[in-house]
């Protein structure tokens, strides 16, 4: 066991911005002596490599990196067993823990969630609450078990979920949550005097991974959904609909509750400098769209610039 004040030796799993917080956390006070991230992915029209943000952010930092394809393989357990970590640290890794790794540091492994545990479990709790209404979010600090998840919990803290955030946003303010809540708990853990609170299996959800199609826009639900939905596809996988056999991508969005007018779902309404769009449920205002092949541009400034747009319909 380390010695509580010694400088513990850690090794850090994560891989998209959500976990580089935790990682610079982590460096301002342990040792981390090596990084695990996802392999370098193709992206953009040439589908050139492209590292994660946290590989980058631990080779500014002169840590060393691994970027094994699976941690079930042997072969990828012995160099992460040779840095003989006292800790593991997780953060949106992508990965479940095979028993080999999880037994390895005496400390055990803990990973930064961004959830009220048990409430979504799985990989994408940050879209999951906007789609579902919710009011509040936050971060849970827990030790990991072999499930997805399911490890008691050590530490929670909450966060609003405002009218206007989007996953990007939320992203961004529960990494910082999650990196300050590891700070604070990290000691007592390493002392052994965080209690630990097991999950009520009874409460969990899940939530599996946004995909493309997700983004799709159905103008016969209502307008506060599609809302939720434009806001939780943010940055990725992205809103859109069809505009003349083109995808117009919808960045922005905000319901119209006072409107009383009445139309097909997916008619087109110019108000005053304004682009709604009925829907199953009232109207929906496009604030921000982006066609095909050209930048961001307000709703109003696209209505301007397109010819018989009164009356027609998206699809």
């Amino acid at each position: 066991m380390v010695e509580y004040g010694a400088m513990t030796r850690i090794v850090f799993m994560g891989t998209p911005r959500f976990a580089v917080p935790s990682l610079v956390a982590l460096c301002a006070e342990q040792e981390v002596v090596g990084v695990v991230t996802q392999p370098d992915r193709p992206a953009g029209r040439g589908r050139s490599l492209v590292r994660s943000p946290v590989k980058e952010s631990a080779l500014a930092r002169g840590i060393p990196v691994l970027q094994p394809r699976s941690l079930r393989a042997p072969d990828a357990i012995e160099p992460v067993a040779a840095w003989r970590p006292d800790l593991i640290v997780v953060a949106a890794f992508g990965q479940i823990l095979p028993p080999a790794v999880l037994d390895l540091p005496p400390h055990g492994c803990l990973n930064v969630h961004a959830s009220l545990l048990p409430k979504y479990r799985g990989a994408a709790p940050i879209p999951a609450a906007i789609l579902a209404g919710d009011e509040g979010t936050g971060v849970t600090l827990m030790r990991m078990d072999v499930g997805m998840d399911t490890g008691p919990v050590l530490a929670q803290a909450e966060w609003p979920i405002g009218l206007e955030d989007t996953t990007g946003s939320l992203t961004t303010a529960l990494a910082e949550l999650g990196a300050r809540l590891l700070g604070e708990m990290l000691p007592d853990w390493l002392a052994g005097t965080l209690a630990e609170q097991p999950q009520d299996p009874e409460r969990a959800t899940y939530c599996r991974p946004l995909k493309k199609e997700d983004g799709q826009l159905d103008w016969r639900r209502p307008a506060e959904a599609l809302n939720r939905q434009v806001r939780a596809c943010y940055p990725w996988p992205g809103a859109h609909t069809a505009w003349r056999g083109q995808v117009l991508k919808v960045l922005r969005a905000r319901p119209l509750p006072a409107w009383a007018g009445a139309g097909e779902p997916g008619r087109v309404v110019l108000l005053p400098g304004l682009l709604g769009v009925v829907t199953g449920q009232g109207l929906l205002e496009l604030v921000e769209v982006q066609p095909a092949g050209k930048r961001p541009m307000a709703g109003g400034a696209f209505a301007r610039g397109q010819r018989g747009l009164e009356e027609a319909s998206f699809r």
